[in-house]
């Protein structure tokens, strides 16, 4: 789900918020610093016109407080006339500043005069001012003006307040002050108004300022944004979208890097995907079993050849531990497995079938040596096995079979060395059952020879179309001889004959054939009874042409039928012994039906005969293509 930023949480807030706030605040220090400059200015224009005032009238006003008559009867009539000028001096100045309060006040702290019109009373007056008793009653002999701003709590106004002394002229002590008490509203009024208009267009500029934040923070943002998109895009999958560069500073560098790690992304994914795809196919298409586990041994990976080597829902394999899967847990630990990393043989055969695995285990190891995990690669090793033990058995089987005629010849032949040549009896049977034993193992290497050509496919087969009828009667017919040119035959016998009327061509060796016939044969007139009867057949199925050579022997028990054609197994092997069998003849029999195409079987119950059926492929031909010439 698409996440959503709230607004006072998004860089395009914060980026126009800083730069207001920064604004804002220099916009504040600039104001703090100029209004109180400006005010610290006004004011000292202000006390520097308040000052200047004495200066137009203080010689004047010298003089009239200096005036004094030597007639004393006079002394009151020159001090109305000095208070008049006095007056008439005061006046002009108020004129010229509605907001200032000047008084003159002589050395004994009497008012003489003032420019207040609506406060004429208090001349002549004791004064009341604190300020300017303190001043006149200070002994210093040099008295310096004295100047201060005060706040009026009744009107709550500032005044600025000047205490100029009126010297003798000849410096003989102090005539009086003149004290101005000068409303500071003016300069206050002033400074608000340019304040005021500060203040208006501080928030101008700040408003533009904003917008120009907000424009900034959009030409920031905005490519960020779309570089935000873009990695949402390349994590989902979806590698086509680019991200537009609006110029060449570090953003638009940053959008290029993008849009450049865009298709990297995209090129590494893409050889990701196609090595993925291709280490599937290696794992489906191999034909050993992969698993891979991670560092707790769990079983992360399988592949479907080890699927069906464990015989188990793919899915009921993932996330167990190999130990348990491959059912070792009571011979190994994960431990053992990862720090002596070993060959084993798993053997999982049943009842039902064999199954043996070779299981090879190495490490996944990562470039700093840390192991993350098992690769264990399972090996079909039944038919090797199974190949093993063939060998080992046979070997076993050929040491067995010619050690019995080399110790019969070694025997016979240490007798006849003994002094049994001489007698005129015995030696010629020694040599006869040397001759028979040589003879026996002369067609036990010849069969073990055939049987090896066969095996690495050096066997030629010389085939040709053969009128199986013909053939197979020709073939019978050798054993209907040896009866009727045997005087008296260890065994007899009868061939019944049961063939199609179909004359019926196969592509056959001719001698190996005969090979395989003489074989069915000889078994079978060997395990029949004295008498009795060996039935032959021959029919046409749609494909084959099917043989079967019949016998009323004892039979092949049926936990023998599955080993009757292995090489070398005899269902009774004193009885084939004595009979000069080597245990190779079905064998080969199969061997030879096998390389013509055909297949050979039997069917068989003890007690009451086996009848052996060899199935060789037939196509039926048009009769009219052997008339031609």
């Amino acid at each position: 789900m698409k996440s959503r930023i709230k607004l006072f949480k998004s860089i395009h807030f914060k980026i126009a918020l800083v730069l207001a706030l920064i604004l804002l605040v220099t916009l504040e220090i600039v104001g703090a610093i100029f209004v109180s400059r400006l005010e610290q200015t006004n004011i000292n224009n202000f006390e520097n016109q308040v000052k200047q005032i004495p200066n137009y009238v203080k010689t004047s006003l010298i003089n009239n407080l200096s005036k004094k008559s030597k007639n004393p009867a006079d002394a009151s009539k020159d001090i109305n006339n000095a208070n008049i000028a006095i007056k008439s001096l005061l006046l002009d100045m108020e004129n010229s500043n509605n907001n200032t309060e000047i008084q003159v006040v002589d050395a004994s702290n009497t008012i003489r005069g003032t420019n207040s019109l609506e406060n004429q009373s208090i001349v002549g007056r004791r004064n009341q001012n604190l300020d300017i008793k303190r001043f006149l009653t200070d002994p210093s002999p040099n008295k310096q003006a004295y100047y201060g701003i005060k706040n009026n709590p009744s009107d709550n106004s500032r005044y600025f307040t000047y205490i100029a002394p009126l010297n003798k002229p000849n410096g003989g002590g102090v005539l009086g002050v003149i004290y101005i008490h000068s409303n500071l509203k003016s300069v206050y009024s002033e400074i608000n108004n340019i304040t005021s208009v500060y203040f208006i267009a501080a928030v101008v500029a700040i408003l533009l300022g904003l917008f120009i934040a907000i424009v900034i923070s959009r030409a920031i943002t905005q490519p960020i944004d779309e570089m935000k998109k873009q990695t949402l895009r390349i994590s989902k999958g979806d590698y086509s979208g680019q991200v537009h560069v609006y110029g060449d500073d570090e953003l638009g560098e940053l959008a290029s890097a993008v849009n450049t790690l865009s298709v990297k992304v995209e090129e590494s994914q893409e050889t990701t995907e196609a090595e993925r795809r291709r280490l599937d196919s290696v794992l489906t298409n191999m034909t050993d079993g992969v698993l891979a586990t991670d560092r707790r041994g769990n079983v992360i990976i399988i592949n479907d050849e080890a699927v069906s080597f464990l015989e188990a829902p793919k899915d009921g394999f993932i996330g167990k531990p190999i130990l348990d899967v491959l059912d070792i847990r009571d011979r190994y630990t994960l431990r053992e497995l990862i720090e002596d990393p070993d060959e084993l043989i798993i053997d999982r055969s049943d009842a039902s079938h064999d199954l043996i695995l070779h299981a090879h285990f190495s490490l996944i190891q990562r470039d700093s040596g840390f192991i993350s995990g098992l690769v264990c690669v399972l090996h079909d090793v039944t038919e090797q096995q199974k190949i093993d033990n063939d060998r080992k058995q046979f070997v076993s089987n050929v040491s067995h079979e010619l050690r019995t005629p080399l110790t019969s010849v070694h025997s016979y032949i240490e007798a006849l060395q003994d002094g049994a040549w001489q007698d005129n009896k015995l030696a010629p049977k020694f040599l006869k059952v040397t001759q028979d034993e040589t003879d026996r193992m002369i067609r036990m290497i010849n069969d073990l020879l055939t049987l090896s050509r066969m095996d690495s496919g050096t066997q030629k087969m010389e085939t040709e179309m053969v009128n199986i009828n013909e053939l197979f009667n020709y073939l019978l017919d050798r054993f209907d001889m040896i009866i009727k040119s045997d005087d008296k035959p260890d065994k007899m016998y009868k061939i019944n004959r049961k063939f199609t009327r179909k004359d019926l061509w196969v592509e056959i060796d001719t001698d190996r054939f005969t090979q395989v016939i003489d074989n069915l044969m000889n078994n079978a007139i060997k395990y029949s009874p004295d008498g009795g009867t060996i039935t032959c057949s021959l029919y046409e199925t749609r494909n084959n042409v099917v043989l079967s050579v019949k016998d009323q022997g004892l039979g092949i028990p049926r936990n023998s039928l599955s080993k009757i054609f292995d090489r070398f197994y005899r269902v009774d092997k004193a009885r084939s012994r004595a009979q000069g069998g080597t245990g190779l003849g079905l064998a080969i029999s199969k061997e030879v039906i096998q390389a013509l195409g055909g297949k050979l079987w039997v069917e068989s119950t003890e007690g009451k005969g086996s009848t052996f059926y060899i199935a060789l492929p037939y196509e039926p031909m048009e009769e009219d293509l052997w008339d031609e010439n």
